[in-house]
């Protein structure tokens, strides 16, 4: 039986409950992260529905680095993985501040951080310190090298650890050197695998009552992102760079067309002959080397000189339509810009308008797991630094809070401001 298909985004929050943020409602998160990757694992922790509150310096400015949302002074940066939070002014190396992190932590479910291993420790608020005010604690921790190893103390920036993981030398054409993925593939990598851990961790807290320490290495989590490539390079057949190629599927390029580029792949021999049919060249599905996959990899160059001469004379909307009618993938090749015009962001809601902390409004990319019963969205966008410490200082002393403490001992007076100096 065919999978049930929604009609539309109504259809399929038609059971959606209006009393939860996300399927998280209820789980309060420490963020103390710096630049992307840890950020990055609050806000998708934020995205699913937990409370998630951000330590920084009261004043600070971490990741408000260039480019600016235009019509704002705003950082996409910033904006962008800390949105649906809120913020704490605390500096964690004076006394006051620790003390204050520390009651804190006996409020909260998981921390998340990605300092340099031994950091947290050097302040007085590391993995003992935080399990000893609240022993079911989850602590997520994400480095470059891990919190153990031979390396674990070196520093680690995105690309470096694509370049020491092998992905930078896998990445460009076949002719010309290592190239640099355009995203920030290793901090994102890290980030998502630091909420899965603490979504994991929290399961078994649920079953056991334990809490636990979830060591992240952003170089493991680029590994296991290519584990395949990895074991093959182990067992002595290290794989090549085959740019927009692949050593295993035969096509799967990109090709020029009258008006833009394509890329398409087709692996399975039924598809080649519908390939085959949509070219108008249904004896290319039984012509000898092209019949099977096999066939195709020994003849790439005519494989791909048939798909680039088919492809060159018509529009790229006109060679994708014809693939798609007969169930096979392909795409034209959009700029960025494009994507974003695009009226399918809209219907996914993965561009959503969102308040900014200046009063201005931009869009803002929205959580990508869509979830029926408990709907999630950008519910606001990055704070201020400091700017919901009156706020969280007082829900820890209220008593009907759902996180309330269990230390009596009042936290350190706020500044003037509303921050915990």
């Amino acid at each position: 039986m065919a999978a049930e298909l929604y009609r539309d985004a109504a259809d399929f929050y038609r059971d959606a409950r209006a009393d939860l943020v996300g399927p998280l409602d209820g789980v309060r998160v420490l963020d103390v992260t710096k630049v992307w990757s840890g950020p990055l694992a609050g806000a998708v922790l934020a995205d699913l529905g937990a409370d998630v509150v951000r330590v920084e310096l009261p004043h600070g400015r971490d990741g408000e680095v260039p480019p600016r949302i235009p019509g704002t002074g705003l950082s996409w940066f910033r904006q962008t993985v800390n949105r649906n939070k809120r913020s704490v002014g605390l500096d964690l190396r004076r006394t006051e501040g620790r003390e204050s992190f520390l009651r804190l932590v006996a409020t909260a479910d998981v921390v998340v951080e990605n300092y340099k291993p031994g950091t947290l420790d050097g302040w007085g608020v590391g993995w003992a310190q935080c399990r000893a005010v609240r022993p079911d604690l989850v602590l997520v921790s994400i480095s470059g090298w891990g919190q153990f190893g031979s390396r674990r103390a070196e520093a680690a920036y995105d690309p470096v650890i694509q370049a020491a993981s092998g992905w930078m030398a896998l990445n460009g054409s076949p002719e010309g050197g290592p190239v640099r993925a355009p995203t920030f593939l290793a901090d994102e990598l890290a980030g998502l695998h630091g909420a899965l851990g603490a979504l994991a961790a929290l399961w078994h807290r649920q079953r056991t009552g334990e809490g636990q320490h979830v060591d992240v290495a952003m170089f493991d989590t680029m590994v296991a992102g290519s584990a395949g490539l990895h074991t093959l390079a182990a067992a002595g057949r290290p794989p090549q760079r085959w740019g927009n190629q692949t050593d295993f599927v035969v096509p799967a390029n990109v090709y020029p067309c009258v008006d833009g580029q394509v890329y398409l792949a087709v692996a399975l021999d039924r598809h080649w002959r519908e390939l085959a049919e949509a070219m108008g060249r249904p004896e290319l599905a039984r012509a000898e080397g092209f019949a099977r996959a096999a066939d195709r990899l020994a003849n790439r160059v005519e494989v791909d000189a048939v798909l680039a001469r088919w492809c060159a004379t018509r529009p790229a909307d006109e060679v994708v339509a014809a693939l798609v009618r007969r169930g096979l993938t392909a795409s034209r090749v959009r700029t960025v810009a494009e994507v974003a015009a695009d009226p399918y962001l809209a219907e996914r809601a993965m561009l959503q308008p969102t308040s900014l902390c200046d009063g201005s409004t931009a869009p803002i990319v929205g959580p990508a797991a869509k979830f029926s019963r408990t709907p999630t969205r950008v519910r606001r966008g990055a704070p201020e630094p400091g700017a919901d410490t009156a706020q969280v200082l007082a829900e820890l002393v209220a008593p009907d809070t759902g996180h309330q403490s269990k230390h009596t001992t009042p936290l350190a007076d706020g500044c003037a401001d509303g921050s915990v100096c």
